[in-house]
């Protein structure tokens, strides 16, 4: 859950190897897909009314981010988030690694979204060619704290990664995990007069511990002696997946802000951004990335792009990319994701100041 890279840079090139053992059986990796099409078609299934979606405080916009979740809870699709970035590979050389994520997510309330996300990932190496679904994640996030005056939002989410719901070929097939995570954002349109200069800009972060409930997992690696590949289980390693944005929201150079409550949502606007993504295994070396892009958010959908610098070797081999679609749901489709699901309260207003 909470998106996009923490495959953890492909289990931290399959951390240290041990013992040989046989391959998962093949069904194990279809059960990402298969929880994904049970919920889905389950939601869709449902007739609302009117809710509301957007990472919205006050006159502040927070977009989606692309390396790591934003705070907003809502109805929205991300299809898709795609990548792609060369890797070290074991052995020697570069691993090219494109990847299509996906997620899915559905208020219960009007402060609390289920979610879902799972992707495909594709490596290429100087000595084969891999390809497969990635581990699957299934969680809650709910809304903690909202003032739209001070343009702050803090959500807190808890996520179970299903355990050998991914490919053993691109070492997504990792035991069950538990990932609690943060998440939040605060905008500076409330700074005074004499700082009017800065009020366009905006920090969100994300921290998530994914803590695995197992000891190891099973991946591809090189033997040495024979060339070919073979099985090994590799040490399973607690991993905090942590990052930060700066933003800057192009609303607060148009007559549209006024310094006092917004007249509606702060939509179809530009947001230069740039982003730091951190995975942090226990005991290892941190990879670490930069990401400067933009996103540009319209009424029904929200598309980013951004360039992947990686910081240290174990962010990657070289530049890469990556770029977004974002649906918002309930503005796309009104009459199916109208409501929360379990819901029959008054939405909170995204723009009100009291």
């Amino acid at each position: 859950m909470f998106t996009c890279d923490y495959a953890a840079r492909a289990l931290a090139q399959a951390r240290r190897r041990s013992t040989f053992h046989e391959p998962a059986p093949d069904r194990a990796r279809l059960t990402g897909c298969l929880v994904t099409a049970f919920i889905l078609a389950t939601c869709t299934m449902m007739t609302c009314r009117a809710a509301v979606a957007h990472g919205i405080a006050g006159n502040r916009l927070f977009p989606g981010t692309l390396s790591f979740d934003d705070p907003a809870v809502a109805d929205e699709a991300i299809v898709p988030n795609v990548s792609t970035l060369d890797h070290p590979a074991d052995g020697g050389g570069q691993r090219l690694e494109d990847r299509i994520n996906w997620s899915f997510s559905r208020l219960l309330t009007p402060t609390l979204q289920v979610q879902i996300d799972s992707g495909w990932i594709h490596q290429n190496s100087p000595t084969r060619q891999t390809s497969g679904f990635d581990a699957t994640d299934v969680g809650l996030k709910y809304e903690t704290f909202r003032n739209n005056q001070h343009e702050t939002l803090v959500s807190v989410g808890l996520a179970w990664g299903i355990g050998q719901s991914g490919a053993q070929a691109v070492s997504a097939d990792e035991p069950n995990t538990l990932q609690p995570g943060i998440f939040f954002g605060k905008g500076f349109g409330d700074l005074p007069e004499w700082l009017s200069w800065a009020r366009p800009f905006a920090v969100t972060g994300a921290i998530v511990d994914a803590v695995p409930m197992g000891p190891t997992t099973k991946a591809l690696a090189p033997n040495a002696t024979t060339g070919r590949f073979e099985t090994v289980l590799v040490p399973q390693v607690q991993t905090l997946h942590w990052g930060f944005s700066l933003q800057y929201s192009t609303y607060y150079l148009t007559s549209r802000f006024t310094g006092g409550p917004p007249k509606d949502e702060p939509l179809n606007q530009l947001v230069p951004l740039v982003e730091f993504s951190f995975d942090s295994p226990l005991g290892q070396t941190t990879a670490a990335t930069m990401n400067p892009g933009f996103a540009y958010v319209a009424t029904t959908w929200q598309v980013a792009g951004e360039v992947i610098v990686p910081l240290n070797r174990e962010g990657g081999g070289g530049v890469g990319l990556r770029a977004q679609l974002l649906l918002f749901l309930d503005d796309l489709l009104p009459s199916v994701f109208g409501k929360p699901l379990l819901s029959d309260r008054p939405d909170r207003s995204l723009i009100a100041w009291h």
